[in-house]
């Protein structure tokens, strides 16, 4: 079964917001979404650790931030996994391209992913990405900025 979801996650993979300020944003977004079945699938989430936000199926690569070089999906799943067996401390890694040390958050991901503590996430929204705008809204009501991912599992 597949299934497709719309995720928005603070910038800052180790950020949580309070309940109240979640609870706002969450209605927020289902102000967003068209129709009753989206707003079914919506609900934020904490967790204790970081986890990552992936992207599914979408995933076509993953490139360097210093120089631009595509990375290799096999480096970039075993740092992945090394930071998991961590509980993700920390995010560092050397990038084999050139040599330069950056979060796997930092990474630039098409299609976009991420780390986070905390997310909103709706399943099946119905939609596409959120608008400039839309996105804005939300981070201005959980008062921390946000990234935005669609995955398609």
């Amino acid at each position: 079964m597949s299934g497709n979801y719309l995720t928005v996650i603070p910038a800052d993979p180790y950020w949580q917001p309070g309940k109240e300020a979640a609870d706002r944003a969450v209605v927020v977004l289902s102000a967003m979404l068209p129709d009753d079945d989206a707003r079914r699938g919506l609900k934020g989430r904490w967790h204790d650790t970081v986890e990552v936000v992936h992207c599914g199926t979408d995933m076509e690569k993953v490139s360097c931030p210093h120089c631009g070089a595509e990375i290799a999906h096999g480096w970039w799943a075993e740092a992945v996994s090394e930071r998991h067996a961590e509980s993700f401390t920390t995010l560092m890694a050397r990038v084999p391209c050139c040599g330069a040390e950056t979060s796997l958050n930092g990474l630039v991901y098409d299609w976009p992913m991420g780390f986070a503590r905390f997310r909103i996430e709706v399943l099946y929204p119905n939609r596409g990405w959120l608008t400039a705008d839309e996105l804005a809204a939300l981070a201005h009501v959980l008062g921390h900025p946000l990234r935005q991912i669609l995955t398609h599992i």
